[in-house]
């Protein structure tokens, strides 16, 4: 079981896991090349690989988009932001998927008025990876020059290959935790939802 490996091994394995997703190895090469500053492919198109590929599933099966987060805090605007949207809607053109891009530096912008609750501003991507509801979606990678991959995991990946969804009480409230792992349980049945905590 790869959530059991040393974590060389498990990064090695998470490597060949993604690469069996032609979409996600597609948009990461083409994140690549948009050379975004502190970008990743991030959440739900990497674990729910994962777990597609865990049990036994099509490697794209339930996965609704593609997240790219960068960071660039020089310009706030939401003028800004949509430019670099729309070049990667021209990048992204023809692939069997959405891609969201999202400059992570913005989102304290928003977010209270989209979740209840006040977001402090990140001062990196890695920051805002590390605000998802879940531990589990707490995932980013990208290619690097050279095409090696650099991976951002502040919680590990063990609880990814073993199906555990883990609550990140960090920011989001607990009814956007639950939602997720409820629609995520919908699709893969094996996962181990672990509660709020109390």
């Amino acid at each position: 079981m790869a959530g059991r490996l040393p974590l060389a091994e498990q990064l090695d394995e998470l490597r060949s896991v993604l690469s069996r997703n032609e979409v996600l190895t597609e948009v990461m090469a083409r994140a690549a090349a948009l050379e975004l500053p502190g970008c990743y492919v991030t959440a739900g198109c990497l674990f729910q690989t994962v777990w597609n590929v865990v049990t036994g599933k099509p490697s794209t099966h339930g996965i609704k988009d593609y997240d790219i987060f960068y960071f660039d805090g020089t310009d706030l605007s939401w003028e800004a932001e949509d430019a670099v949207i729309k070049m990667g809607q021209e990048v992204f053109a023809g692939l069997p998927a959405e891609v969201e891009i999202r400059n992570e530096a913005r989102v304290h912008l928003w977010y209270e008025e989209k979740f209840g609750v006040p977001c402090r501003p990140y001062d990196s991507t890695e920051a805002a990876i590390d605000s998802f509801a879940a531990t589990t979606c707490c995932l980013g990678v990208r290619l690097e020059p050279g095409g090696g991959w650099r991976v951002y995991a502040p919680h590990g990946i063990s609880d990814v290959f073993n199906l555990v969804v883990r609550p990140n009480p960090v920011l989001a409230p607990r009814e956007v935790y639950e939602a997720k792992a409820a629609r995520w349980r919908d699709e893969w049945p094996e996962l181990t939802v672990l509660p709020w905590p109390g």
